[in-house]
C-alpha cells in the first residue's frame, strides 16, 4: 500500500471517529451504548495511527510479492 492510500484511508478512519464522536456526550459514559460508541471511537483512532505513521510496518511489507 503506498503512502497516498494510507493517507486516504487513515483520514477516513479519522472522519469515522469524528462523526461518532459527535453524537457521544461529554462526560463519563453512562449506558452501554455510550461505552460502545467509546470504542469504537478509540478502534478508528487506533485503525488512523496504524495507517497514518505504520509504526510497526505492517502495511509497508509485502509477503507476497
Amino acid at each position: 500500500m503506498d503512502t497516498r492510500d494510507r493517507m486516504i484511508v487513515g483520514t477516513l478512519w479519522i472522519g469515522v471517529a469524528a462523526l461518532m464522536a459527535i453524537t457521544l456526550e461529554p462526560g463519563v459514559p453512562q449506558t452501554l451504548d455510550d461505552a460502545a460508541r467509546l470504542f469504537v471511537i478509540v478502534v478508528a483512532l487506533f485503525l488512523a495511527v496504524l495507517y497514518l505513521f505504520d509504526p510497526w510496518e505492517l502495511l509497508s511489507r509485502q509477503p507476497f510479492h
